[in-house]
């Protein structure tokens, strides 16, 4: 297989992914997790009931207020917008039978989120006894797109139960989560890089050409975590995801469309800065080292400006959105910054045909709903400087990663 199949192989399996992570009409689905604790109902009903006595064991709850009507104000460690602890109001019916305890859970207030955001969800927890302990159901019914809130709902479960067995056993019930810990994080990227390798060739160039992207991939996520630092973030963590690339999470909900925009503008930004001093230093180094810094270049700017494509799950659509409120703003930005991308494939002799094959597949993209969990209240508006700013950061960005890729290719291929 040539690199360039391989290349397009690679690039259409990580779009498929994309989508079915975050745009596929999964519908409306229940998640079912069940354990058995060495305690009883009453007192496991005092924990995991939001109306429980106990209600606050969990780490990530501060404080549990009861209001009249079976309604319940939980105050929770994470913090929203502006860095104030998150207020949700839950409202809950107590079922309790002959042999189990029941309690439904719908969310009707949340300080951070949209009322729409919540409107499919509910929650029901039965206990059941059994012999030496009893048997906790949690039946958790939500509509999702993508099945990637699926999942990080189905781990989030997961880690509650863990940290409601420790709690029973120690009296502590926080528990770190095992795709936190730096470790793990580094043996991802290592499996991540293995998997790209066939992609490449199972040779010595194919290994070095999948670690140069993986390194490519870590300082793209690396930009995105330093804006969230700037921006004030208190926890910023990268979560590698095999094949796909990277993710960086930043510590609370937006607060400005400037920080929507500046965040996502980062990860390619940063890497800009570093072309100017990787041109340097090929152009003092030499063959091979001269080689692999050329190539590095490439993948640097072929990955980056793919992320700056205009489309409104990439980092380049992310960017447009925050900068035009107006719809013929936004298509006009949009057709540029497409124009500018199609010319740098043309300037390294990408067939026509390819082109325009690749700009009908984003099209088709661009046309998936932005989604995403919409805040209670809009976010602060961008003020004309930051207009200016972010999107002139963009083109800047856009310009050094496509002269880092024509000038790569040039002397690669010349």
């Amino acid at each position: 297989m040539s690199t360039s199949v391989s290349v397009i192989l690679l690039l259409a399996i990580n779009l498929g992914l994309i989508w079915l992570l975050i745009a596929a009409p999964v519908g409306r689905r229940t998640l079912y997790l069940t354990r058995t604790f060495k305690a009883s109902p009453p007192r496991l009903a005092a924990l995991v009931s939001p109306l429980g006595v106990e209600a606050d064991w969990h780490p990530s709850v501060v404080a549990v207020e009861r209001l009249p009507a079976g309604r319940v104000r939980q105050t929770l460690r994470q913090p929203d917008r502006r860095g104030n602890p998150i207020l949700r109001t839950l409202a809950v019916r107590d079922v309790v039978d002959a042999e189990n305890i029941s309690c439904e859970t719908r969310v009707v207030e949340d300080s951070a989120l949209d009322a729409a955001f919540w409107k499919n969800y509910v929650e029901r927890r039965t206990l059941r006894p059994v012999p030496g302990g009893t048997v906790l159901t949690v039946a958790q019914t939500d509509r999702y797109r993508g099945v990637a809130f699926l999942l990080f709902r189905y781990i989030q479960l997961r880690r509650e139960m863990k940290a409601l067995e420790q709690w029973l056993e120690t009296g502590s019930g926080e528990v770190r989560g095992v795709l936190e810990r730096p470790a793990m994080q580094v043996a991802l990227a290592v499996l991540s890089t293995l998997l790209l390798w066939p992609f490449f060739g199972l040779t010595a160039r194919g290994l070095l050409l999948s670690s140069l992207l993986t390194v490519v991939i870590v300082l793209h996520e690396f930009g995105h975590m330093a804006a969230y630092r700037t921006f004030g973030h208190q926890r910023v963590r990268m979560i590698f995801v095999p094949l796909l690339g990277g993710i960086a999470v930043g510590g609370r909900p937006y607060n400005s469309r400037f920080e929507v925009a500046v965040c996502a503008l980062m990860g390619a930004g940063m890497s800009a800065f570093l072309v100017p001093p990787l041109i340097a230093l090929h152009d003092l180094a030499e063959r091979p080292s001269g080689i692999v810094l050329l190539v590095l270049l490439l993948i640097l700017g072929a990955f980056n400006l793919l992320n700056l494509l205009p489309m409104q799950r990439f980092d380049g659509g992310q960017v447009l959105r925050q900068v035009f409120s107006s719809r013929p703003g936004l298509l006009a930005a949009s057709f540029l910054v497409t124009l500018a991308i199609l010319w740098v494939g043309w300037r390294i002799g990408l067939p026509a045909g390819l082109l325009i094959a690749g700009l009908a597949v984003f099209t088709v993209l661009s046309l998936l709903g932005a989604g995403g969990v919409k805040p209670k209240a809009a976010l602060d508006p961008m003020t004309v400087p930051q207009r200016l700013l972010a999107g002139v950061g963009l083109y800047a960005a856009i310009a050094l990663h496509g002269h880092a890729i024509v000038y790569a290719c040039d002397r690669l291929l010349g």
